[in-house]
Order: C-alpha cells, then structure tokens, then sequence
C-alpha cells in the first residue's frame, strides 16, 4: 500500500537537499529513499535527504542521508535550511533554536524580516585540527593539506589556480584515500587576499556539490593555522558565499553565515 509523504526541496549556497517533517511523515528506510529520491531525471534530484523530527535534548533533530545512502553526521548548509523550514512552518516562535545532529548539539540564530528567515548563523562548535600540513601521494602526484574536523572529516589542498584541478577525478581518489578509513570530504582552495577564498569541494557520499557548510568552515579553519587567511573570511562556492569566523582567541568556536532558499514543494509517493 502507497501513501504520500509531503516533502521541500530547499538548498544553502546550492547544497541542495529533500527536507522531510517525519513527526508527521515517518519514512521506513531513508537510505534507501535518498537513493532514489536524490537521482537526477528519475527522482526528485539533489544532493541528499533530511529528516526533520523533535528532540529529547534540543528544539529540533537533523539527520541527513547523502545521495548514496550513507548517513551524514553534519551539514552546515541543511542546519541554515532547518532554521528557515521549523520557523517559517509555524514550528517555532524562536529565533534561537538548537538543533541534534550526529555531531552534537547545534546553535541557530536566524534574522527575520517580517516572517521569513533571510538569514542564519549557525555555531558549527570547536575544530580540530589533526593534521596542520600532510602530503598524501596518488597516482605519483602529491597533495599537500590540512585535515581538519568540523564534527564531520575534511582534507582542504590550497592550490594556486582552482581551475586546473580536476575534481572529478582527484576527488573520489583522495576521498578514498588509505589515510582516511572511513573517508573524508575534499576541498581544494585558492586564496584570494585575506579576507576571501575560492573553494570547490567533493563531498563524500555526494561527489561534487556546489555547496559545503562544514567545508567552507574547515576551509576558514586550515587558512588561518596555514597563516593564509584572517579569522573571518567569505568563501566563495560553486553555488554562493559564506562568511566564516573562527572565535580562536575566546570560544574557539566556528561561526557560519549565510542564506537558505526554499525551492519548491511537493509530494511523493513511498
């Protein structure tokens, strides 16, 4: 027997996702449904699903299924989409509102006009740095990065032309790579002045994606322990900007700003 789940497509700097209110849709096997649901030209396409539902602990819950299935244990681009969705539903009155992920609690304070959400900040927590410069080796050819965690694994390579790289082809192969067993998140930076940086990601489980949250964060992280960058810098995505400040000198905290979109709504049947 079918039945219809009601669902919204919405995206952060073009990190596009299916965002579900499973307190009113339960769903049976999200893995499976971010598989079908995320396929291009057969499905809804986008670069993942989300569940929304309450919390014992927090205002809201989040967990996110990547376009292969695999479960995701933080996106700071789906934690600004939340924030527009609970508030701009009626979910909630608040402008402060947290939010459980696999990665820890998350602290989200949105800025209104009128009743719609134009813009969220999100405290992404404390960074840590693993490995400040390592060079891993594929192929004979050597990258050279900072693997930093943002509650989530990343390995950002500073290059000097974005342009040159091959993403499609380097990005699963360092994704993968022996150094990280349980695979990482890849961006590739090219840093502009201080205060801005070009960054392109493969993300893992999704492949490239126009938008990283938690890669723009680890890209603000790696610039300023490299002496690349100031602590608060805007980073420049396929598909838009964000603003990153890192608070290393009192809460050591990451702090991440930007915009939401919802795009359309929609049913479907499961």
């Amino acid at each position: 027997m079918t039945k219809l789940i009601e669902f919204t497509k919405m995206h952060g700097a073009g990190n596009d996702y299916i965002y579900v209110n499973t307190s009113l849709y339960p769903l049976e096997h999200p893995e499976d449904l971010a598989i079908k649901w995320s396929a291009p030209h057969i499905g809804i396409g986008s670069d993942g699903l989300v569940l929304i539902d309450q919390s014992d602990v927090a205002d809201f819950s989040m967990r996110i299924f990547n376009a292969d299935g695999s479960e995701a244990m933080m996106c700071g681009n789906a934690s600004r989409c939340i924030g527009k969705y609970v508030y701009e539903n009626g979910l909630t009155k608040e402008k402060n509102i947290t939010l459980e992920t696999l990665s820890g609690i998350k602290e989200l304070e949105l800025t209104v006009e009128g009743n719609t959400v134009t813009e969220v900040t999100v405290d992404m927590g404390t960074p840590i740095v693993e490995e400040e410069e390592i060079t891993l080796k594929i192929n004979d050819k050597k990258y050279t990065g900072t693997v930093v965690s943002m509650g989530n694994p990343h390995f950002v390579v500073f290059v000097d032309d974005i342009d040159k790289i091959d993403l499609r082809q380097i990005g699963p192969l360092l994704e993968k790579h022996p150094f990280f067993p349980n695979r990482t998140n890849v961006e590739f930076v090219q840093v502009r002045s201080s205060l801005e940086a070009r960054m392109r990601v493969w993300e893992r489980g999704s492949g490239i994606t126009l938008a990283c949250g938690t890669g723009a964060c680890a890209t603000a992280v790696a610039g300023l322990v490299r002496r690349k960058t100031g602590d608060k810098i805007k980073v420049i995505m396929d598909g838009g900007g964000l603003t990153i400040r890192w608070d290393k000198s009192s809460s050591n905290k990451v702090f991440m700003t930007g915009g939401a979109v919802r795009v359309f709504e929609g049913s479907i049947e499961v």
